[in-house]
């Protein structure tokens, strides 16, 4: 596993997909998985252009860890898999929305999304 993001531009992602994007200062984008038949948001995680290029080809979600410093693959360690259903770039290009097939929990503490746990009050 690579320990840093790789450059803009380093990797086999299509130049054509990789110019539009706009990255954070360390190369990062913001990646919305969602379950592709319910709607349902399941996490946020961040892709580099490799961790893209890595979800377009392999047809499942490949992220960057900003804690470990490493890409990961969800689901090779829980068993909890999202398989690529679509991929798209939001109109200012700095985000990532990926419909998925999410077998088990998204969150990493067992919970179906990472959104579900703790609901803010309004008004």
């Amino acid at each position: 596993m690579s320990t840093t993001p790789a450059a803009p531009g380093s990797t086999a992602l299509a130049p054509e997909i990789a110019a539009r994007l706009k990255r954070t200062a360390d190369g990062l984008l913001p990646a919305v998985a969602q379950q592709y038949d319910t709607g349902e948001v399941l996490m946020l995680g961040w892709m580099d252009d490799e961790a893209l290029h890595r979800t377009l080809t392999t047809g499942r979600c490949t992220y960057w860890s900003r804690s470990r410093n490493e890409y990961w693959v969800k689901g090779d360690t829980s068993g909890h898999v999202q398989l690529v259903k679509s991929v798209a770039l939001d109109c200012d290009g700095d985000t990532l929305l990926v419909k998925v097939d999410q077998t088990g929990a998204a969150c990493h503490t067992g919970d179906r999304t990472c959104f579900d746990a703790d609901v803010l009050p309004l008004g």
